[in-house]
């Protein structure tokens, strides 16, 4: 038979779940914590304790109570001494952040990624950005880990991304990449970018309380995180969620990925320029113009707006069918396509969803909006302080 926990082992348990609920949830009572993870006050006083000693928390008196009596301290996380760098790397720009414990978003940078840009000539730019932000980091302050969002299939066990077709990535090591130009001892962690928004949005977003959510994510390409059961549902290598790539027309427009007939095809933005007819033209930008001009009354445009929004309908009547989610999220230039065609995605929908998965889908935009990538990045980075907040230095 096999031995039980030790009380080490529960005590470092324990200290995982208090400090993770206080880092998604924030400010919050000891007495709202008794009842949260279910332990008596005294086990939360010790703990919490713990963490105070480690400078992960503080604890004090709420900042105001309408209640007589002696108010419960409150226990907040020290988001301005533990913080992890975050970044996300796009098809068309590479953005980077530091993120205080709680999800605070203390610095930001953003620059201008040209297309072709490779691993080791993007690693340099991303650290640098770092470095900007590093010299307002208060003394004593603690850099827990690195978290990157990348457009591409990560594999899983060491972050090095197999395949980008829309960044034109082939196993290429970001991770070591960029460990080699932070000069960081915290370790770095890499996922994919609609994963990791997917991640940050069920945890601190609109999708807070679902437990089964579809964030789709475009940007030239269109790809998915995946929510099951309430956990990231990734693949066994981490390749998850590549819906872009479901075939949807046979023989149709040829893809990045080297097939034809890709959902992004039509979704993506190469599509929906081409219906347009705007060949010549990339970028979100040149997206934006479109839906502009279709708004406006321009025909051609107003034309690709709705086979467009058809075929995202269409795709997610296959997604609702086959994971039965809570919630469609929609994300990058996913979410500026809802909303120039909610009303065809809708129709779609319901057109081809199976009625039994389809009466409780709520189709919504991100509340983190565009910081959900870097938010998400920082909480992979966060993992493992949350998994034992002891075993960090």
């Amino acid at each position: 038979m096999r031995p039980g926990p030790s009380q080490d082992e529960i005590r470092r348990q324990n200290l995982g779940a208090l400090l993770r609920h206080v880092h998604v949830h924030g400010a919050t009572s000891r007495a709202e914590l008794t009842t949260a993870l279910g332990l008596n006050r005294s086990t939360i006083g010790a703990l919490t304790a713990d963490l105070v000693s480690a400078g992960l928390v503080s604890e004090g008196a709420p900042k105001e109570t309408g209640r007589a009596g002696r108010p419960s301290l409150v226990v907040r996380p020290e988001s301005t001494r533990i913080y992890a760098y975050a970044y996300s790397i796009e098809v068309d720009r590479l953005r980077a952040a530091r993120v205080g414990l709680g999800g605070a978003v203390l610095d930001r940078r953003e620059m201008a990624r040209p297309r072709g840009l490779t691993a080791t000539e993007a690693a340099p730019l991303l650290a640098g950005a770092a470095k900007e932000m590093q010299q307002a980091v208060p003394p004593g302050a603690v850099c827990v880990g690195t978290g990157v969002a990348v457009c591409g299939m990560v594999r899983r066990d060491d972050g090095l991304v197999r395949l980008g077709p829309t960044t034109g990535w082939v196993d290429e090591p970001i991770g070591p990449a960029l460990g080699a130009e932070l000069g960081l001892d915290a370790p770095i962690t890499v996922g994919n970018v609609a994963d990791v928004a997917a991640f940050a949005e069920h945890a601190r977003g609109v999708a807070a309380g679902c437990d089964n959510v579809v964030y789709l994510y475009g940007d030239v390409g269109v790809g998915a995180g995946i929510i099951a059961g309430g956990r990231r549902l990734t693949g066994h290598g981490g390749y998850g969620g590549e819906v872009g790539h479901m075939k949807v027309v046979r023989d149709g427009q040829p893809c990045e990925c080297g097939a034809r007939g890709c959902w992004e095809t039509e979704i993506g933005e190469h599509g929906l320029l081409r219906n347009a007819g705007r060949c010549d033209a990339r970028g979100r930008d040149a997206l934006l113009a479109v839906f502009d001009a279709a708004n406006r009354g321009d025909a051609r445009a107003n034309a690709a707006v709705r086979q467009a929004g058809d075929w995202l309908g269409f795709g997610v009547a296959n997604l609702v069918n086959i994971f039965n989610p809570e919630m469609v999220i929609f994300g990058g230039t996913m979410r500026d396509l809802y909303l120039a065609a909610a009303a065809q995605i809708r129709s779609r929908l319901n057109a081809n969803a199976l009625p039994a998965c389809l009466e409780h889908v709520r189709l919504r935009t991100p509340k983190l909006g565009d910081d959900a990538a870097l938010i998400g990045a920082a909480e992979l980075a966060f993992e493992r302080l949350l998994a034992d907040p002891l075993d960090v230095g």
